[in-house]
């Protein structure tokens, strides 16, 4: 009993087992704490972690709209086509390099030195993405892919396709290496054709199966664009246009074909031209389209709106005769001349012999602020209404004071500038009986509203007018389509310099068929021909008519060469002696 009672009774929280304890609720504090920190007051960290294991991505490729003609034709699709792309990072970790065997073949099918192939992947690891190639032709993709390269990889993209070629490059345009219109109608509805490719961001688990969809976006489809073009009739017209300028030597060329009726234009064509599809080195002055940007003096296209001027403002009136003796006359301290003194004139007679006397009496008979108003309404200085990229609206002054030898110089198509849009715009209106209506390159269902500008007799007898201009004593008697009746004007015009006048011309040719039922109007223009050949007559309106001819068959128009002007007792012919 003594030697029990002399025994100690452990104390039940002894300093040992207090210590455990305190070490277990410090930890287990620190954890929670942790867990709390991580959880709530800096989660991100965890969370990009866990995304980046278990999240994906998926989009669904979407090309680019087609753009057709009139009738259906393709002229510009989207390929798919694939890029070649490189991991830095998979590339230096696995050596790929050091297999030079594979390494110089893969370098080699890229057009590339095996040290330029490494230095453009570079030796950074932590760069994860660089393109090799882009929109790579397929053998050169299925090549790529049997070397089996570790870090090499492809993605799908596309690649846009021409399959007019240069016949419609200027008025097409193209896109970039990222499927972005940088020029012509690629550029202007480049929107319009750019759809939005789907999107699913999803979760998979370890075994790489589905388990969450996260979001999903539809993918939105792009539109496809049916432009005003008749594919047939823009080559005729570039075919007709490149063989002038080259055969006359001339620097480029120009040539605008459009329905008089809707004003939707038929075809518009540049010279010379690029291929779209491998564009190479071609240079950027090729790419402008001159039919709509560059502008240029229009010479005698612009007489008959002179005339009709003095028509409308009743300076004078259909049947009238103007005296152009001795065939020269002084305004101011300048001199207007004609080829030949051709006497007394008619309307038809002045415009039949391009006469400048006879122009500039008519001018000269009324305010300039009418003939600057009726240059207007045709459509002149102002935009046609294409809406192009770079269009330019030319030049039309509209100052208070003119001297009588500037006043008299616009009768003849100097002191202004046009594009060639602008005059088939203003012909166009001449043939639809003076309805003025802007110009379109989209396909129209309906009928484009328009303006009365001009008397429609007037404009009747205008037509034939011009038609005369084309007969046996015109100067256009090249510009005769065989079956069919047509009528229109020359242009030669010096090239402005500064200072003045250089040797250069411009030779332009603006006309309307058929006369008997308008349907089409065409401008062409050649700029700077060389050789002795120089005048519209002589080179622009020989490929009118090639293009009138062809385009009015295209279409099936009847033929009118059997019928005969309305209006010839009114309008008169030359009495020139």
């Amino acid at each position: 009993m003594s030697q029990a009672k002399g025994r100690s009774v452990p104390s039940v929280l002894g300093w040992r087992f207090a210590f455990v304890l305190m070490t277990l609720a410090g930890v287990f504090s620190a954890l929670v704490v942790r867990a709390a920190w991580l959880q709530v007051v800096e989660p991100e960290m965890l969370v990009s972690q866990g995304d980046m294991r278990s999240l994906r991505v998926e989009a669904d490729t979407v090309l680019r709209g087609m753009i057709f003609d009139r009738n259906g034709e393709e002229l510009a699709m989207s390929i798919p086509v694939e890029a070649i792309w490189a991991d830095p990072k998979v590339v230096i970790e696995r050596h790929a390099s050091a297999d030079e065997r594979r390494w110089h073949a893969l370098a080699d099918i890229l057009q590339m030195s095996s040290a330029q192939l490494l230095t453009k992947i570079g030796d950074n690891p932590q760069r994860r993405f660089v393109y090799l190639q882009r929109q790579v032709n397929p053998a050169v993709v299925d090549y790529v892919k049997k070397l089996k390269v570790p870090g090499i990889y492809f993605r799908q993209e596309s690649r846009r396709y021409y399959p007019a070629g240069e016949v419609t490059a200027q008025l097409i345009g193209f896109t970039n290496v990222d499927d972005i219109g940088v020029e012509g109608i690629e550029k202007r509805y480049d929107e319009f054709l750019t759809g939005a490719a789907g999107r699913k961001v999803f979760r998979k688990d370890a075994k790489g199966r589905e388990i969450e969809v996260i979001e999903r976006a539809k993918a939105q489809q792009p539109g496809n664009l049916h432009l005003s073009i008749d594919q047939r009739i823009q080559t005729v017209t570039y075919r007709e246009l490149k063989k002038a300028v080259l055969s006359h030597g001339a620097t480029s060329g120009s040539a605008i074909v459009v329905d008089v009726q809707t004003g939707e234009v038929l075809a518009m064509v540049n010279s010379p031209s690029f291929n779209p599809n491998n564009r190479g080195n071609a240079p950027a002055y090729l790419f402008r389209n001159r039919a709509i940007t560059d502008t240029f003096e229009p010479g005698s296209t612009m007489k008959p709106l002179a005339v009709l001027s003095a028509l409308e403002f009743g300076a004078t009136k259909l049947g009238a005769t103007v005296d152009t003796s001795p065939g020269y006359m002084r305004i101011g301290g300048s001199w207007v001349r004609d080829a030949n003194n051709y006497k007394t004139l008619s309307l038809t007679g002045i415009i039949q012999k391009s006469s400048n006397v006879g122009v500039s009496k008519l001018v000269l008979s009324m305010p300039h602020e009418h003939v600057l108003g009726l240059y207007s309404n045709m459509g002149l200085g102002i935009d046609t209404g294409l809406g192009l990229n770079g269009e330019s609206s030319g030049m039309l002054s509209h100052r208070r004071r003119w001297s009588d030898f500037e006043r008299a110089t616009l009768a003849f198509g100097y002191g202004l500038s046009v594009t060639a849009a602008q005059l088939a715009r203003a012909y166009a209106t001449m043939a639809n009986g003076g309805i003025s209506r802007p110009l379109t390159i989209l396909k129209s269902e309906n009928q484009q509203p328009g303006e009365q500008v001009l008397d429609s007799r007037n404009a009747a007898a205008m037509l034939e007018m011009m038609e005369a201009n084309i007969m046996p004593g015109g100067t256009a008697t090249r510009a005769q389509v065989k079956g069919y009746r047509v009528g229109g004007k020359t242009g030669t015009a010096r090239k402005a310099i500064a200072g003045g006048y250089g040797e250069d011309y411009i030779a332009s040719f603006a006309g309307v068929g058929p006369v008997s039922n308008p349907r089409l109007a065409c401008v062409v223009v050649i700029n700077e021909p060389a050789g002795d050949f120089y005048h519209g007559g002589e080179i622009a309106a020989p490929v009118f008519a090639n293009i009138m001819g062809a385009s009015m068959q295209l279409l099936n128009l009847t033929p009118d060469a059997l019928n005969q002007p309305k209006l010839s007792a009114i309008t008169g012919g030359s009495n020139a002696g």
